[in-house]
């Protein structure tokens, strides 16, 4: 009998056992992949960036929406279909995008993000993890007056929650990035943020695993989540796979299936507000990395992310709202690879670079899920639209929740002096 079945080996499930079997919990933890970090975790943009926790829903955000409808070059695409939890969905989002709820979302996100980005630290220190981790650093790039201007009142509430996310000048932006002296593109400004750092979210999590494996923790893979089932108060999972077809129990039963969650909860009555967002990449094999970043970039007009990854250059972006299709529309990633070429031109590598998509778990406010549901042994960590950031300190804010009743450590944390 395990004391916490943990389902999913993402970022979000594996962070979240290995704080539980710090706690002293036996876990299991089972995903249908071969290996953990295989699905949303596997080629993300790669920051843990507390200046990446502004939500989308803002302000602003409904206008651009309307106004990208009919864009099918969009960085952020609606697709509207006959799913009635997109339109449940997006009729929350746009009730998230006052300016008053804009501003709890985004401090509530940003002292996640801050907490999570501690621990992650901490683990990585204790463990020796070595996962292509760069922490020089997140630069935020703005190749418009229009973008720059549009962004301002995001920065400018983040310094008030005392993020030192810096305005800089094109200059002060080629200082911290030489990368950037090669390239033709314009920048009219920029912002930075010393703090942040990158890295990648697969390897992360297969070390991690690692870890988890000699605390204890057993990994079922290859073993397909099929149905939750209820019986009283409680609830157990059928699987079919390593484990046979079989029912399974725990104590705690912990749901870390990213856009797939609220699908496994339907049919116990359970409806997180949560729904998938597709999102693109590119890894490129850098033929001359001394002319490719360093420090990690967000190309705001373009709401695109680049990280240096080894010998690679990962660059993410993009969002379709639009179900739980992964094919992969070769226009976009053709669309990030033309933009990353325009920006690092002497990088070499483009036409060897790799694409890959995936689903990320989207909630309306921009904040994940993490809770109890009303069965006794039924929990919930998912819904991060930035897990990379958030992962690890939700993990342990899910473990305190399970072991102690209550997440004091997380409740009494403030934005720490050394962001500010």
């Amino acid at each position: 009998m395990y004391d916490s079945i943990v389902l999913g080996s993402g970022v979000i499930g594996v962070n979240t056992a290995y704080w539980l079997a710090k706690a002293g919990h036996k876990v299991l933890v089972i995903d249908r992949q071969p290996i953990p970090g295989n699905e949303t975790s596997y080629a993300n943009g790669g920051q843990i960036a507390v200046s990446h926790a502004d939500p989308w829903a803002k302000p602003s955000a409904p206008l651009s929406v309307i106004r990208d409808l009919i864009r099918d070059d969009a960085p952020l695409l609606f697709r509207p279909g006959m799913d009635i939890r997109q339109w449940r969905w997006l009729l929350s989002w746009f009730g998230q995008c006052t300016p008053g709820r804009w501003r709890t979302n985004l401090l509530e996100a940003m002292r996640l993000s801050a907490y999570s980005q501690e621990l992650t630290r901490q683990v990585q220190n204790e463990h020796q993890l070595k996962y292509q981790q760069i922490r020089k650093g997140v630069l935020h790039l703005y190749r418009t007056d229009k973008s720059l201007n549009s962004a301002k009142q995001s920065i400018e509430q983040m310094q008030s929650f005392g993020l030192n996310r810096k305005i800089i000048t094109p200059e002060e932006a080629l200082t911290q990035e030489p990368a950037l002296r090669f390239s033709d593109e314009k920048i009219v400004g920029a912002t930075y943020t010393e703090t942040d750092e990158s890295g990648d979210a697969r390897e992360y999590c297969q070390q991690l695993a690692d870890v988890c494996r000699e605390m204890g923790v057993t990994f079922a893979m290859k073993t397909h989540i099929m149905q939750l089932i209820r019986e009283g108060r409680r609830v157990h999972v059928r699987v079919n796979g390593e484990l046979g077809n079989r029912h399974l129990t725990a104590n705690h039963l912990i749901v870390c299936m990213g856009p797939w969650s609220a699908r496994l909860l339907k049919p116990v009555n359970v409806w997180p507000n949560i729904y998938p967002v597709k999102g693109y990449s590119i890894s490129v094999p850098l033929e001359h990395p001394e002319k490719a970043p360093t420090v990690s970039l967000t190309d705001e007009t373009n709401k695109l992310v680049f990280s240096r990854l080894g010998d690679e250059l990962r660059v993410a972006g993009t969002g379709e709202l639009g179900g739980y299709s992964r094919e992969l529309n070769v226009k976009r990633c053709d669309r990030i690879l033309e933009q990353a070429r325009r920006l690092f031109p002497e990088a070499g590598g483009f036409d060897q670079a790799r694409f890959w998509t995936g689903l990320r778990p989207a909630t309306p406010s921009g904040l994940p899920c993490i809770r109890k549901t009303r069965f006794d042994n039924l929990w919930i960590n998912s819904g991060h639209n930035i897990g990379w950031t958030m992962g690890c300190g939700s993990g342990k804010y899910l473990a305190d929740l399970i072991s102690n009743g209550t997440a004091t450590e997380f409740d009494h944390y403030e934005l720490p002096g050394h962001i500010l």
